[in-house]
């Protein structure tokens, strides 16, 4: 498996609900306090839980680089 090296929030194209399933998916990387925002120094070796978060976000605004890449690289 890539190794996750950055997420994000991208409201390009939706934006947040705010329906907290990425936190109750993995809290150790994300909260949602209004928006989603990423932990500060969140451990990004959960890659897992990370993209178990971002494929059950309903609008796709969880974005994952993976391997430095410096880019998205899953699906929006």
């Amino acid at each position: 498996m890539s190794t996750v090296t950055k997420v994000w929030l991208d409201e390009t194209e939706n934006e947040c609900t705010m329906c907290g399933a990425c936190e109750a998916t993995c809290p150790e990387v994300f909260e949602v306090p209004e928006k989603m925002v990423v932990k500060g120094g969140a451990d990004l070796s959960l890659t897992q839980s990370i993209v178990e978060a971002a494929e059950g976000c309903p609008v796709g605004t969880i974005a994952i680089e993976y391997d430095g890449s410096g880019h998205r690289d899953n699906p929006a």
